[in-house]
């Protein structure tokens, strides 16, 4: 991982650059740093593409709406850690789970810089159907 000031975004693709451009759901990780400083590693080390500081990424939902900068990014859910964690530390990757980050796809696409204002929405629950009707 490479520390940059700047990223563009790319609406339905991710970071360009970015190893995971194109996919669908693991378009964009976040983690916070209180969770790096409290496992002992550093920014970049997990592999994610943007640290965010003091911000509660454990109250995200799938489809919650993140600005960010010039950005908008949808949360896709938690990031399921992997044995390349263990690779850091022994143990991290049981460690660390439900805390490994969050997914997110790149809704709007636009430039990221670090120090740009956070903003998120909550997604609106899905209206219940009424008695009796099939869904389709």
């Amino acid at each position: 991982m490479t520390e940059v000031v700047a990223v563009t975004a790319i609406s339905g693709k991710g970071f360009v650059g970015d190893v995971s451009f194109g996919r669908k759901s693991r378009q964009v990780l976040l983690i916070d740093l209180e969770t790096l400083d409290n496992f002992g590693i550093r920014p970049g080390d997990v592999r994610e593409n943007v640290t965010l500081e003091a911000f509660e990424l454990s109250a995200l939902s799938p489809n919650d709406e993140l600005t960010i900068g010039e950005t908008l990014l949808a949360v896709t859910g938690d990031c399921e850690p992997c044995s390349m964690l263990d690779d850091l530390q022994a143990g991290l990757s049981a460690d660390i789970r439900g805390r490994r980050g969050i997914l997110a796809r790149v809704i709007r696409g636009g430039e990221l810089k670090v120090g740009d204002s956070i903003s998120f929405a909550r997604s609106e629950p899905a209206a219940s159907a009424p008695r009796g009707a099939v869904p389709r």
